[in-house]
């Protein structure tokens, strides 16, 4: 999904304990914050798709996805971060990334299914519960791989990449009077599917690592500006584009990255032929 980028600015001062083995009994407040603004979003996302405001629903979780951005964000450039945060962040992920996009599904569209039949009404909550499912999957890889990880890409969607797409698709159907009960059988297969993304091996570049410095080149900033027209013109469609863009760059990346991983290994035994004729 769109990624916004906001740079804060600001100075943090701190004194240090005497003894440096003495646990700290309180937390940093302003990642922290944005931390409890994503999952508050979340949860009134989970309420007003229950209470039929679709619109309202799946603006929150994009919302989410703001606040999720900038208390990582904060953290890094004021040094508060912590365990405390990484835990209570993932905690809050799963709640506005995992949980409150499958509802949104299931409400809007997947819970029509029971019209049809009983099994069919079952399939519905089920294909929004393998959503979650591999969201909480998702984040507990990360967090297991956090030190390891490649920082240029995600291994598998990004559940609020995922969840913003999810978030478009209500938001675009509601915006051009397209009902869920419309949609059921394409939600039926769209939803498990962008779980199953998540938790795939597919590459997705994470946007973390960016030219060196302060300065870009300008076509980014033209690109940026092009970008902000559009959603002032047609927020629901661009955001929706946007997504589908994103999620079909990591199948690319993907096969890219085997083809040269294949051509590396293709040379490296070329090689190792040679050195052998040689000897």
């Amino acid at each position: 999904m769109l990624i916004l980028t906001v740079v804060i600015s600001g100075t943090s001062s701190m004194s240090e304990s005497s003894n440096t083995n003495k646990p700290s009994r309180g937390v940093y407040l302003l990642p922290n914050l944005m931390t409890t603004a994503a999952l508050f979003a979340g949860y009134y996302s989970i309420v007003a798709g229950i209470n039929g405001h679709f619109e309202k629903a799946a603006i929150a979780i994009l919302l989410a996805g703001i606040f999720d951005g900038l208390d990582g964000r904060i953290a890094r450039m004021t040094n508060t971060q912590s365990e405390f945060g990484v835990q209570y962040d993932s905690l809050s992920d799963l709640i506005s990334f995992g949980l409150a996009p499958s509802l949104l599904a299931y409400n809007w569209s997947l819970a029509s299914l029971h019209e049809i039949s009983p099994f069919m009404g079952k399939l519905g909550w089920l294909a929004a519960f393998i959503y979650t499912a591999c969201a909480a999957l998702r984040l507990a890889r990360f967090n297991t791989q956090v030190g390891v990880a490649d920082k240029a890409y995600f291994q598998g969607l990004a559940s609020p990449a995922a969840a913003g797409t999810m978030a478009a698709i209500v938001w675009f159907g509601v915006d051009q009077g397209i009902t869920g009960n419309s949609l059921t059988w394409p939600m039926l297969v769209i939803t498990p599917l962008l779980g199953l993304l998540m938790f795939s091996r597919i590459r997705y570049f994470s946007f973390k690592s960016g030219p060196a410095g302060e300065r870009v080149p300008i076509l980014w900033v033209f690109i940026l500006m092009l970008l902000l027209v559009l959603l002032a013109i047609d927020p629901p469609t661009v955001l929706l584009v946007v997504g589908l863009v994103y999620i079909a760059s990591g199948f690319v990346f993907t096969l890219m990255g085997k083809q040269r991983h294949r051509k590396r290994k293709e040379s490296a035994q070329k090689h190792s032929k040679e050195t052998d004729v040689d000897e």
